[in-house]
């Protein structure tokens, strides 16, 4: 990503709407499907400036990477220990057959061989742990957005199924989500594109505005996985490695 997007996520990974409304829907995924054993081995790859490191943490011992060098560095003082840098696919930095829970969020879009960096993941897991996946979704989104955030791609529902299947996952679940406020962040990916915006739409709306949004995002946390979700922004899935 852009370093000025760095800057802006450091910035609002505490307050900004879409940040606060998704942790807590991923833990809501996390509690109900994924259910990690307690005292679970945590690895997130790709932790960004590490605002989803003291979610995870709950669950067990954290182990995170991230390639940014500033981003890594916030990530570690927020964690208090080392944060190492990795390169998907490579992750040979971090043992195999180890872990029960692996979140990638919002990372494969970002690399360029997603099936290979799936195939390193599914190593570092126990047989029949999870990981906990997040991608945007439909590819017509594409927008100054993902061209900011260095995306390679945008997900459709099969695409990311075939994915990460070829990798030797099974899924547990795999479903639309950012459902509910879909319509308003179509209209202004349509809007950006018809008024050829070049900037990214992570800016911190006013405080009853954000208020309001995250109030209605959060909403899905007791959704997903119980409603269909028929179409979305993002797509969540929690993949198994095979016993």
């Amino acid at each position: 990503m852009e370093r000025a997007v760095f800057d802006r996520m450091a910035e609002l990974d505490q307050d900004h709407w879409w940040f606060i409304a998704r942790r807590r829907i991923l833990a809501s995924v996390i509690e109900r499907i994924a259910r990690p054993p307690k005292k679970a081995r945590v690895l997130e790859v790709g932790c960004g400036t590490g605002h989803n490191l003291p979610m995870l943490g709950k669950y067990g011992a954290l182990d995170a990477c991230e390639l940014d060098d500033c981003a890594r560095a916030l990530a570690a003082k927020r964690l208090g220990r080392e944060i190492k840098s990795a390169r998907l696919p490579d992750l040979s930095m971090f043992e195999r057959d180890c872990y029960d829970l692996v979140a990638l969020l919002d990372v494969l879009e970002h690399v360029p061989d997603d099936v290979a960096s799936l195939k390193a993941i599914l190593k570092r897991l126990k047989p029949g742990g999870a990981l906990l996946l997040t991608v945007p979704a439909n590819p017509w989104m594409w927008s100054a957005h993902d061209v900011a955030h260095h995306h390679f791609r945008r997900y459709s529902k099969r695409e990311l199924q075939r994915v990460v299947r070829d990798a030797g996952f099974e899924i547990q679940l795999l479903s639309f989500f950012n459902t509910l406020l879909f319509p308003l962040v179509a209209a202004a990916r349509i809007v950006g594109k018809l008024t050829r915006k070049e900037s990214a739409d992570d800016s911190l709306p006013s405080a009853p505005v954000n208020w309001a949004l995250e109030k209605i995002f959060s909403l899905e946390a007791g959704m997903v996985g119980r409603t269909p979700m028929p179409f979305g922004v993002s797509l969540v899935a929690v993949l198994r490695r095979p016993k």
